[in-house]
């Protein structure tokens, strides 16, 4: 049994030892071999340049040396692939954790703090010793040193009953931290979204029946480059200058035109010039009007991205919670010992109060900090491999061209005749080299003849049983007589 025992620990010790890669089991010869078969451009579509210092589960994994500080940030721009994802839900994750715990680049920030309140602590119980006693290495109670002090100590109640306050400032500074990281990851998950979409359009709306088809595809490598220039500038422009400024201007010459580049290089805004260029490179695709609003709409919702992710840059939770928080949790933790003393009598004059303080410390103190790194999530984003591989796949998109995967496509389709055919100039001009639809000819004028006149039509005289009856017979003066009566009163009143 206790030869069983031996052989698991003594397992369990070298797949600590070795690090992530206990829980990684080893890859078949045919699936390595065939990953090796597979060109680097199409190899590489997947996220994480996993051949630099790490971006994976276990990116701490082969440095000796674990930086602490600023120098950590750039060894948590974690990008996590299927092996990875395996090693995050091991069930031995608890076990490497707790041995790798003085590895964390979190806690080794926390050092300062936790050295600070291990010192009151331990002032704490020497004070306590001198006033109030204390048992010696042989176990026998000694008298005050200083006769006189009074002990010192503070009821634990107080610490319970602001305990709930302190964890909801806590919980609250991480929740933003993480809202602001996520909206973040957000901004460049879009970015990549619609690079491939603009590029994607570029490629399928391109008009070439004009064009030769290296201009085809001189049009559509330069919508490409312009692209990933866009991206580039915008990762340097969330970027602290002293990381990335010397890296930036390499690539902008080994991929950009000298012109081109030095434009950008030169702009006080860089990303706008980026993107100002991309939208010259469209403007000057041939194809409809129409369509190319639908590519510019694509290249709208970068600048979008942009000024959300410069609003996180340039706008931090606001700097009186959290240095409330910091001070609230300072004075917490320097006044806990007080607190906390009565209940390690238990132990050797209380000793067991000074490492418990400790733990203490690095637990809500790592809350805190934890906050504060996520506060700023440009630097810990892994921004460069979003950019490689936007190159990568916007480079690969463009180098399709109709027809390549062995179907037989028409040149113009019938229901985008609208787009490509006719003989008049386009609404946006005839320089592109194709012409608008034409224009439907009038209607025929369609004449009504002149209206005819009727003939009269004579009707025959009704029967007689139809006739009208006869007036009645009149009983007065006929109208006649009535008229030469009224002429004569007339003349008589005259």
């Amino acid at each position: 049994m206790m030869m069983v025992k031996s052989v698991s620990l003594a397992l369990l010790a070298s797949a600590l030892i070795g690090g992530a890669h206990g829980f990684a089991p080893p890859k078949p010869q045919s699936l390595m071999a065939k990953q090796a078969a597979i060109p680097n451009r199409v190899r590489n579509t997947e996220l994480g340049p996993h051949d630099k210092e790490g971006t994976g589960w276990n990116s701490f994994a082969n440095l000796k040396d674990i930086p602490s500080g600023e120098e950590s940030r750039k060894f948590r721009r974690t990008v996590y692939s299927h092996d990875d994802w395996k090693k995050h839900r091991s069930q031995d994750r608890f076990i490497y954790y707790l041995f790798a715990i003085f590895k964390s680049g979190v806690y080794k920030n926390l050092g300062r703090e936790v050295t600070a309140t291990s010192l009151v602590a331990t002032l704490v119980v020497i004070y306590n010793c001198i006033a109030g006693g204390y048992t010696d290495l042989d176990g026998m109670q000694q008298a005050a040193i200083i006769e006189g002090l009074p002990k010192i100590g503070l009821p634990l109640a107080a610490f319970t009953l602001t305990s709930p306050s302190l964890g909801l400032l806590l919980v609250f500074r991480t929740n933003s931290s993480y809202q602001r990281w996520d909206e973040a990851r957000k901004n460049w998950g879009m970015n990549i979204n619609h690079t491939r979409d603009l590029v994607r359009m570029a490629n399928c709306y391109y008009d070439d029946r004009n064009v030769t088809p290296e201009q085809r595809a001189d049009d559509l490598n330069h919508v490409a480059l312009c692209t990933w220039a866009f991206v580039r500038s915008m990762k340097r422009h969330l970027s602290p200058e002293w990381e990335d400024e010397t890296a930036f201007q390499e690539e902008l010459y080994e991929k950009l035109p000298q012109q081109q580049a030095q434009m950008i290089l030169d702009a006080a805004h860089r990303p706008n010039r980026a993107l100002q260029d991309l939208s010259y490179a469209i403007d000057d695709l041939p194809m409809h009007f129409i369509r190319k609003n639908e590519i510019h709409k694509a290249a709208t919702i970068f600048e979008d991205n942009l000024g959300s992710s410069e609003r996180i840059l340039t706008s931090p939770v606001p700097l009186f919670y959290s240095r409330h928080l910091a001070r609230y949790l300072a004075v917490w933790l320097f006044l806990l010992p007080l607190g906390t003393y009565d209940a390690f009598s238990g132990s050797w004059n209380h000793i067991a109060m000074i490492p418990t303080t400790a733990v203490i410390t690095t637990m809500l103190a790592g809350i805190e900090e934890i906050g504060t790194q996520l506060e700023e999530p440009f630097t810990v984003l892994p921004m460069q491999a979003f950019c490689d591989k936007i190159y990568n796949w916007c480079m690969e998109i463009v180098s399709w061209t109709p027809g390549d995967n062995g179907r037989i496509v028409n040149s113009v389709k019938t229901e985008h005749a609208f787009f490509t055919s006719g003989d008049a100039p386009a609404m946006n001009g005839a320089a592109n080299g194709y012409a608008a639809p034409p224009v439907a000819a009038a209607p025929a004028p369609v004449y009504e003849p002149a209206p005819v006149a009727a003939a009269p039509v004579e009707y025959a005289a009704p029967p007689a049983e139809y006739a009208a009856p006869p007036a009645p017979e009149s009983e007065g003066p006929s109208q006649e007589e009535l008229n030469r009566q009224w002429a004569a009163a007339a003349m008589g009143r005259r």
